[in-house]
């Protein structure tokens, strides 16, 4: 048997094509539509974070190497010893430094990454992603991103010249730049590395910073990035406390942090989308308040208690916000599962939605969204929606039987 407040509740859902039942229709609405764009928001943003992890991931190294005291002498013994170490992938000594690279009338300053050419390939899937050419560092040959290469001209076989960087720092030297040759062009996907980095052979880079020997850094890759707290403490008890040892999330910190704050802050503004659109629902309950105001009275006066008035209410908002929820998570999905087919539709009135420029990525990231933050979302919306009820079905739970019928 129905309860009666949801029976009461149900019978005033009903479509009579009257105003009531399009304010009704324009609640769900208005739910279903916070909802979606909640959905939608959270799902990409938290894609947004993945992929974006996942870019650093495949480029750099998980943990970073660095001796407190300056440059790593005897580096092969030092990386032979981090191999032994079980579950280490690979291991590569590597310069890095900031240099000028000039090619006709183009300048750029890009990172320079000088790594061992026989390791290299073991810490980097930027083999994996030559977009044309080979991956090649040897002797005097480089591999630059792809957006580096277009914005200077080169192609494969091009040859440019790469300034040092002691051309600054010295004060009475100069020092005659060097001229490589674009031996593979790679494409990651993400612009901060396509457009900012350029990879030679060690020894290319220990003249251009003036190392006769040695590296900067050990380049460390292990086979579970996720768990690699556990491998940092085995690199450190290794090689001592005369070396620093920092893992991908300690080097990216500030900008995982950034894109988490982000998220925060658009589920907190998407969040007041979704309470507007529940105010709706409390417009709806407080007009059917005022135009059954006649039949609360007589159900008052027949003994009907002020709890089942409020339940019936209560009932009412529930049912609208539920409905609401329900469709704005479907509708959500819907949008999710054929987003890139709406990017698509709209490059072809030549709207660009995700741009690489801005975003530092090629392509919209991939939705993903757990069902703790669905839950999340929907479990809100109840709580918002409840309250919203309290209001109108307060007001009908205390109205007076003779004055609602003297309104007759």
């Amino acid at each position: 048997m129905v309860p009666f407040p949801l029976f009461l509740a149900l019978k005033y859902l009903r479509p009579k094509r009257s105003f009531v039942s399009v304010v009704t229709l324009i609640s769900v609405l208005g739910v279903l539509l916070g909802v979606a764009i909640l959905v939608i928001v959270l799902s990409v943003m938290t894609g947004f974070g993945e992929m974006w992890r996942d870019k650093i991931l495949s480029f750099k190294p998980h943990l970073t190497v660095m001796s407190r005291y300056g440059v790593i002498e005897d580096e092969e013994d030092f990386c032979r010893r981090i191999e032994k170490i079980a579950g280490i992938k690979g291991v590569t000594p590597a310069i890095e430094t900031l240099v000028m690279i000039r090619h006709e009338d183009a300048v750029r300053a890009p990172m320079l990454l000088g790594v061992s050419p026989e390791r290299a390939g073991h810490v980097s899937k930027i083999p994996g992603n030559i977009k044309s050419g080979r991956f090649s560092v040897e002797g005097e040959q480089v591999v630059l991103g792809y957006d580096l290469a277009f914005e200077m001209g080169l192609t494969v076989g091009s040859k440019f010249l790469i300034y040092s960087p002691r051309n600054v720092t010295a004060k009475d030297e100069m020092y005659v730049p060097l001229e490589l040759t674009v031996s593979g062009i790679f494409d990651m996907g993400m612009r901060d590395f396509d457009s900012g980095v350029l990879i030679t052979s060690l020894d290319v880079a220990r003249e251009l910073v003036g190392y006769g020997s040695g590296a900067q850094v050990i380049y460390v890759m292990t086979r579970d990035p996720f768990n690699v707290d556990d491998f940092a403490s085995k690199v450190r008890d290794e090689v001592g406390p005369s070396y620093a040892v920092r893992t991908w999330r300690e080097v990216d910190s500030l900008m995982f942090k950034a894109l988490n704050h982000e998220k925060i802050m658009m589920c907190v503004l998407l969040v007041f989308i979704t309470i507007v659109a529940i105010f709706c629902v409390t417009n709806t309950l407080i007009v059917i308040t005022v135009q059954k105001t006649n039949e609360i009275g007589l159900l008052k006066a027949l003994g009907f208690s002020s709890g089942k008035i409020m339940g019936a209410f209560v009932w009412h908002g529930w049912i609208q916000c539920i409905t609401g929820t329900l469709l704005g998570i479907g509708a959500g999905y819907l949008v999710l599962y054929n987003l890139h087919n709406i990017v698509s539709f709209l490059a072809l009135f030549h709207v660009t939605v995700f741009p690489k420029e801005i975003y530092g990525l090629n392509e919209i990231p991939w939705s993903k969204l757990s069902f703790r933050e669905v839950g999340g979302i929907a479990g809100l919306v109840i709580c918002f929606c409840t309250l919203a009820s309290f209001i109108p079905a307060r007001r009908a739970a205390k109205m007076d039987p003779v004055e609602a019928l003297r309104q007759e």
